[in-house]
């Protein structure tokens, strides 16, 4: 697996060196000349951990919440006053843990980050569905929140199970979200579990659309080597027909594809962190991706709120791109959305696409992986299909090896990937 990805990594860099992430960071960030810049919040608190999730997550308590609220809104305001005057910014994005055991703060939270940015692209936040209820609904709404992503996996009670989660009411969601309108009401499920068949994944969709979304996220579910999760991913040639056949009923229900798993239907309503040039995370596990360098903050909470509170970046690890690490990256998560437009890569680099990858393209096209329109390259099923292998493929080995380490150190000294 390593070696599949440390292959492509070094013939796609041009280099046999590897990412390189080491304990050092700016203390002054060089966001103010980025164009397409995202904001990102973590906020860790979750009532309790499901065991397939990877993600940075502490148990909810309310002394520690107080006082790592405290931390970040000093953050965003120890990076947002770097500059003078207002910084203009697409969106901003709350995940975790679960953001809404923390929704009396987040009024606050929006206040600070507007004292600094001027968001253009409205508020999205994390929900789980046991959150979904009309009074927290209208707190984040008065809060200033637009769009909200409802995590729930499977309406199944036979996949609910098998993730150890509780059994989800879709008419209680209906009820709710009837009550309380947001702009984007996004849903994840998560695919390619053990024996889950098309119906199945079309079963969750529909209900989805019926109750209340106009935006769904169709995840693969991913084995982490630090969860305690005992699920078993799915075979490739059967997870590649269930995405094909989900992708086709998608797309045949003449709803929108705004990225590899989400669908939308209506065209406006899009929920994304993760397709955005450069962003700028707060809090605890977030990262900031600039021009020339990509950074995570500390996994450890304590350890977080201690750094902030001595006036100092949460920063555990920096990386420092080279030329071609950083188009690496711009067209990873880029093609995320399933397109690649020529013009926006030499607007960011300077550089043509074609005289850095035309030879990639060229093989991309003749193995039938993307299409050619004007300027624009749009991946096929199948690239799409093998853009998802590939990812699972990063993830397991360069992801899952990070936070994996990163769960048990807070400031490490080094890591290669």
């Amino acid at each position: 697996m390593s070696f599949i990805t440390n292959l492509t990594r070094m013939w796609l860099t041009r280099s046999t060196k590897p990412f390189i992430f080491k304990n050092e960071y700016d203390q002054f960030l060089p966001f103010q000349e980025c164009h397409n810049l995202g904001l990102y919040i973590h906020i860790p608190f979750c009532k309790s951990i499901c065991n397939f999730c990877p993600y940075c997550k502490v148990i909810y308590n309310k002394e520690q919440c107080d006082e790592y609220i405290k931390a970040l809104i000093k953050e965003i305001h120890m990076v947002g006053s770097q500059y003078e005057g207002k910084k203009e910014v697409t969106s901003l994005y709350f995940g975790g843990g679960t953001p809404a055991l923390a929704a009396s703060y987040l009024k606050d939270i929006i206040t600070a980050v507007n004292e600094h940015f001027i968001i253009t692209e409205g508020i999205g936040l994390e929900l789980h569905p046991d959150n979904v209820n009309e009074e927290t609904l209208l707190m984040l709404k008065e809060a200033g929140i637009t769009k909200i992503s409802i995590g729930i996996q499977s309406f199944q009670n036979k996949y609910q199970s098998i993730l150890g989660r509780k059994t989800v009411n879709p008419e209680a969601l209906k009820e709710a979200l009837n009550k309380v309108p947001f702009e984007t009401v996004s849903m994840d499920f998560i695919f390619a579990l053990p024996n889950q068949t098309y119906e199945d994944l079309k079963s969750d969709i529909d209900i989805a659309f019926s109750v209340g979304a106009n935006h769904v996220a169709i995840y693969p579910f991913i084995d982490f080597t630090f969860t305690t999760s005992e699920v078993k991913s799915m075979p490739k040639k059967q997870k590649r027909k269930l995405l094909d056949q989900i992708t086709n009923y998608c797309l045949e229900k003449g709803y929108d594809r705004n990225s590899i798993w989400t669908f939308s239907s209506v065209k406006e309503a899009k929920y994304s962190s993760m397709t955005r040039d450069n962003f700028l995370g707060f809090g605890c596990s977030a990262t900031t991706l600039l021009k020339d360098q990509f950074k995570i903050n500390t996994f450890n909470v304590q350890e977080y709120i201690k750094r902030i509170n001595d006036s100092k970046l949460a920063t555990s690890l920096t990386i420092r791109f080279t030329l071609r690490q950083r188009m690496i990256y711009y067209l990873f998560w880029t093609a995320y959305s399933t397109k690649v437009d020529k013009r926006d890569f030499e607007r960011f680099f300077g550089i043509p696409l074609k005289k850095m990858y035309g030879f990639e393209l060229w093989i991309a096209k003749l193995f039938g992986h993307i299409k050619e329109k004007d300027g624009v390259y749009t991946m096929t099923l199948k690239g799409a299909f093998y853009y998802h292998y590939y990812e699972n493929f990063y993830t397991l080995s360069y992801i899952d090896k990070m936070w994996g380490i990163m769960r048990k150190e807070a400031f490490p000294e080094r890591i290669e990937l």
